[in-house]
């Protein structure tokens, strides 16, 4: 099987184009990010403070994710059973994603998924350790980064589109928060593997952005 990790900080456009090559190209799209986001979330709906690694811990036995495609290929996640892909993309489940994260139990816990699925599909997985942890002989690795204030207006942007009220100030604050937790935690923190390709998606439109992706893409895979 042919696997494809792209990783970045929080905004920089991996889910958007990581699911339109994955369309393009004929393979399964994988956002781990939000399966992280539905560990924060059942952490959230059980009052279980996001830092406390043995509370969270607890909860992981009564976890159950499931990952769905619709017809056209966008990933919904399950969360013991109900849909919970809009109510994990808060700013809080955002925050408690990012905390989860860092405890070592909750990686081991979704790490087997996440490696299963590249064993049964051709995947796109995007992350945050994907080409470094997760996949560390994927057959393409991209690292995709955008300064903090392009990130925060393209995340804020989303927000209100879905009609989410929250503030431009609030989102790039909590981007912030997002960037040093990531990459100061001391299991699997946020780095580019050694083998990556840098693309700087800041002053590039979606449609060039994923255009420069498709291309390294292909040309590694001799597409």
């Amino acid at each position: 099987m042919r696997s494809v990790a792209i990783d970045g900080p929080s905004g920089a456009g991996k889910s958007t184009i990581a699911r339109f090559a994955a369309k393009r190209l004929g393979f399964i799209y994988v956002d781990t990010g939000a399966i992280y986001r539905a560990v924060g979330l059942f952490a959230k709906m059980n009052n279980v403070g996001s830092k406390d690694s043995e509370a969270v811990g607890s909860l992981l036995p009564k976890i159950k994710i499931d990952i769905r495609y619709d017809e056209s290929g966008l990933q919904h996640m399950i969360l013991n059973g109900e849909d919970v892909s809009e109510s994990i993309r808060t700013p809080e489940v955002s925050i408690y994603a990012s905390d989860v994260s860092a405890i070592p139990s909750v990686r081991a816990f979704l790490l087997g998924m996440q490696r299963d699925l590249a064993e049964r599909y051709d995947v796109i997985m995007d992350g945050r350790d994907i080409g470094t942890v997760v996949l560390p002989n994927a057959s393409v690795k991209v690292f995709l980064t955008a300064s903090p204030e392009a990130r925060a207006k393209r995340r804020f942007l989303e927000l209100q589109a879905k009609g989410t009220e929250c503030s431009y100030e609030d989102v790039l604050k909590d981007m912030r928060y997002r960037d040093e937790n990531d990459s100061s935690r001391q299991i699997a923190p946020l780095k580019p593997a050694s083998d990556s390709v840098f693309v700087d998606t800041t002053d590039k439109t979606l449609g060039e952005s994923i255009e420069e992706v498709l291309k390294i893409i292909t040309e590694r895979l001799g597409l």
